[in-house]
């Protein structure tokens, strides 16, 4: 059973990035940021490895459309401008972001979107107050 050099550079593949969060996953984290390494090179791979690290994905990923959509909004006929957004399952809750370099992941390659080492990923999901 021998496995080719590519193989398992792929397979030892880590990646080191900064940690930024806000609001209520800075609360359930503990700190404002980290450094974390994990196996792959994609935001779908870091989510998955932070998720298993720090039980946040609740907080962070909407498994429907309906509960990525805020109510009371006024309905759009027409959307100004491109309106980009991720698959059913891969967007986040109402009010939540994660952002990789100060940009939005829907504005990129989704969760898709790949990471090097020294890149920055927001986990934005604010406090809400109403008065």
């Amino acid at each position: 059973m021998s496995t080719t050099l590519t193989e398992q550079t792929a397979a030892a593949r880590q990646t080191t990035v900064t940690v930024r969060c806000t609001g209520h996953v800075r609360t359930a984290i503990g700190t404002p940021e980290l450094s974390f390494t994990f196996e792959g090179d994609t935001l779908r791979e870091f989510l998955d490895a932070f998720f298993e690290a720090y039980d946040v994905s609740d907080l962070l990923i909407a498994e429907t459309d309906d509960a990525a959509t805020a109510r009371g909004w006024a309905k759009v006929d027409e959307v100004p401008g491109t309106w980009r957004k991720n698959p059913e399952g891969e967007n986040t809750r109402c009010y939540a972001r994660v952002c990789v370099n100060g940009r939005f992941n829907e504005n990129l390659a989704g969760l898709d979107t790949e990471l090097d080492d020294g890149d920055r990923v927001a986990l934005i999901y604010p406090f809400m107050f109403c008065c």
